[in-house]
C-alpha cells in the first residue's frame, strides 16, 4: 500500500473507483513499468465467498458489497426504485448477473454522430476484443471475438432446461436464432456470453487487477473515500480523501492525469462535490463553482424492466448460472433505428417487491427491458457530505413513448410464454394477468412492476455541445488533468447490458492516456 498522507511522493495516474473500468485502467497503465498509478476504493479489499458463486448474486445485493441506492419518488409512477451499486475490488461486476453483451453497432455510431468523434462500433470494435477470451468456446469468429484478453467469458455450460425452452419457443414464434448474441451484429435469440468460466464468476477484480497487483507502480488502497478532486486554477492537482476518518491527499505529477471512474452516480457525485457542475445546484448547497459544467449529473440513463411472471406447471429446478441465460433482442417497430426490447428468461419470479406472486421454484419470469429510452434523468447532490446518498431520479416513463414501446414488448413476451416449446412449465399468467389487455390497463401495470435493470451511464457524457462534460478523448471540459472513463460517458443507450461496453471504453481510455491523447 503507498504512503499518500500530504507530501508523499506524486502519482502519474490517480484512479478513482475500483470497479469495472477503474480496475482495467489501473491495470493497463501500470504495464508501463515505469508508470506510477494509484488505485483508490472506497469499499474494502475482502469479499465473501457467494461473490464467485454465479447464482448467488442476488444475496449480494444490501451487503456490504453495495452502497443500496434508491431513487427519489418516481413522479410518473409513485415508485421507490431500488438502484443496487457494487462497492468494493470490481465494483458492479461483483454484484451484477454476469450477462456480458455488447449492443447493436447502431447505438455505438449514434455516438459518433452526436460529436463523440472516435468512439463509433468500428472504434470500440478492437476494445471490445482487447478486453475478452474465447479460447476454446465454438461458433465465435475471431475477426469479431477476443481470443486473448484477460476476461473469460462464454455461454452457459450447464444449461437450465426453462432456457432451452424459451430459446425453442423464441424460433416457433418466428424469431431467428443468434449464433452469437454477444457479438453485436445480429439481432433474435441466442445464449448470450456470462462472465462465468468454469462454475466461477469472473470480474474486473479478478480478470484484470489481480495479476497486475504484483507490478512495483501499481498502488491499492481500499476503504478511501474521495472527498474531492483538488484543484488550482483550471489544474487538477490531485484528490483528496479519507481512510478510517484520516484524511489524505493524492497529488498528480506534473504531467500526470486524475481518472474518474466511479461510475453513473460516483463520478458526477464527486465533480459537483468539486465545484465541478450545474452552478445554480452547487450554490445550492453552498459549494463555491470552480468551473460552471451544467451537464454534470444530467442525462442519466438506465433500462427499465419489468416482465410476465408465470406460476410454474412444475417445480422450476435451482439454476447453476445467472438465472437468466438467453436473451432476446428485437425490435417493436420495423421503422426503428436498431433494437429496441431485450427479453430474457429467468428461472425466478421477478417483479417489484411489492406485488404479489409465485415464490421462488414455483414461477418463472419472461423479462421485458426497454433498450432505447427516450427520457432521461439526473443525479443530484443531496448534502455536502461525501458518500452521502445521492438524489437519484431517472424519471421512468416521462416519455409516454417508452411506455409504448414497453407495452408492445410485454405483447412479445406473452406471446413467447404461450408457446408450445414452454406449455410444459406453464401454469398460468400471475401478472400481469390474463385480465390486463388494453393499452390503459397494460401502461398502468407498467407503472406498478417496474425494476431497474441496472444499468446507469450518461451523466458526464462525451460530447462537444455546451452540455457535454468530457471532450471525446475523456477530458472533463475547463479542467486540465482532469478525465472520466466510465459508463457515465455514455452519450447515449446501448442496446444490451452494460458492462461490456463499461469494458472497451476503459480499453480505450488506457490507450488515449498511454498515447498522451
Amino acid at each position: 500500500m503507498a504512503d499518500t498522507s500530504a507530501g508523499a511522493d506524486e502519482f502519474d495516474y490517480i484512479v478513482v473507483g475500483a470497479g469495472s473500468a477503474g480496475c482495467v485502467l489501473a491495470a493497463r497503465l501500470c504495464e508501463d513499468d515505469a508508470a506510477r498509478v494509484l488505485l483508490l476504493e472506497a469499499g474494502g479489499a475482502d469479499r465473501p465467498p457467494q461473490v464467485s458463486v454465479p447464482a448467488a448474486w442476488p444475496s449480494l445485493l444490501g451487503t456490504r458489497l453495495d452502497w443500496a441506492d434508491r431513487t427519489v419518488p418516481q413522479t410518473e409512477t409513485g415508485l421507490v426504485v431500488p438502484w443496487p451499486r457494487g462497492r468494493g475490488l470490481g465494483g458492479s461486476s461483483a454484484v451484477n448477473a454476469m450477462n456480458f453483451l455488447r449492443g447493436h453497432p447502431s447505438g455505438y455510431d449514434a455516438w459518433a454522430a452526436e460529436g463523440a468523434d472516435g468512439w463509433g462500433w468500428d472504434d470500440l470494435l478492437p476494445c471490445f476484443r482487447r478486453s475478452e477470451d474465447l479460447t476454446g468456446v465454438p461458433d465465435r469468429d475471431p475477426e469479431l471475438r477476443g481470443m486473448d484478453g484477460p476476461l473469460r467469458v462464454g455461454p452457459a455450460t450447464d444449461r437450465h432446461p426453462l432456457a432451452r425452452a424459451f430459446l425453442r419457443a423464441a424460433v416457433e414464434a418466428g424469431h431467428r436464432e443468434a449464433r452469437d448474441l454477444t457479438g453485436g451484429l445480429e439481432e433474435g435469440f441466442g445464449w448470450g456470453d456470462l462472465s462465468i468460466a468454469d462454475g466461477v464468476r469472473q470480474d474486473a477484480a479478478t480478470a484484470y487487477l489481480r495479476p497486475a497487483l504484483r507490478r512495483p507502480g501499481l498502488h491499492v488502497v481500499t476503504g478511501a473515500l474521495a472527498h474531492r478532486v483538488l484543484l488550482a486554477g483550471d489544474r487538477c492537482t490531485g484528490v483528496e480523501y479519507a481512510v478510517d476518518g484520516e484524511p489524505r491527499t493524492a497529488r498528480r505529477s506534473p504531467s500526470g492525469q486524475v481518472v474518474l471512474a466511479a461510475g453513473a452516480v460516483g463520478t458526477p457525485q464527486l465533480l459537483m462535490l468539486s465545484g465541478i457542475g450545474p452552478r445554480n445546484h452547487l450554490r445550492h448547497w453552498g459549494i463555491p463553482t470552480a468551473v460552471h459544467l451544467p451537464g454534470v449529473g444530467s442525462h442519466l440513463l438506465d433500462h427499465v424492466l419489468s416482465g410476465v411472471v408465470v406460476r410454474a406447471a412444475r417445480p422450476v429446478p435451482p439454476g447453476a448460472n445467472n438465472h437468466g441465460e438467453v436473451q432476446g433482442l428485437i425490435r417493436t417497430r420495423p421503422e426503428a433505428p436498431g433494437p429496441d426490447v431485450q427479453l430474457h428468461i429467468a428461472d425466478v419470479p421477478i417483479r417489484e417487491e411489492s406485488l404479489p406472486g409465485p415464490a421462488v421454484g414455483e414461477g418463472w419470469t419472461i423479462m421485458v427491458a426497454l433498450m432505447a429510452p427516450h427520457g432521461h434523468g439526473t443525479v443530484r447532490l443531496s448534502g455536502t457530505a461525501p458518500g452521502a446518498p445521492p438524489l437519484i431520479d431517472p424519471r421512468y416513463y416521462a416519455d409516454v413513448r417508452d411506455l409504448d414501446t414497453m407495452a408492445r414488448g410485454l405483447d412479445a413476451a406473452r406471446e413467447l410464454a404461450a408457446a408450445p416449446a414452454l406449455a410444459e412449465w406453464y401454469g398460468e399468467e400471475v401478472l400481469p394477468g390474463p385480465d390486463t389487455t388494453g393499452t390503459t390497463e397494460l401502461r398502468a401495470y407498467l407503472r406498478r412492476n417496474l425494476r431497474s435493470y441496472n444499468h446507469y451511464a450518461g451523466t458526464c457524457r462525451i460530447g462537444t455541445d455546451a452540455y457535454a462534460v468530457v471532450d471525446p478523448e475523456l477530458r472533463v471540459r475547463g479542467v486540465d488533468g482532469l478525465r472520466v472513463a466510465d459508463a457515465s460517458v455514455m452519450p447515449g443507450p446501448v442496446s444490451a447490458n452494460t458492462n461490456a461496453t463499461v469494458y472497451a471504453i476503459a480499453e480505450r481510455a488506457a490507450q488515449l492516456l498511454r498515447t498522451g491523447a
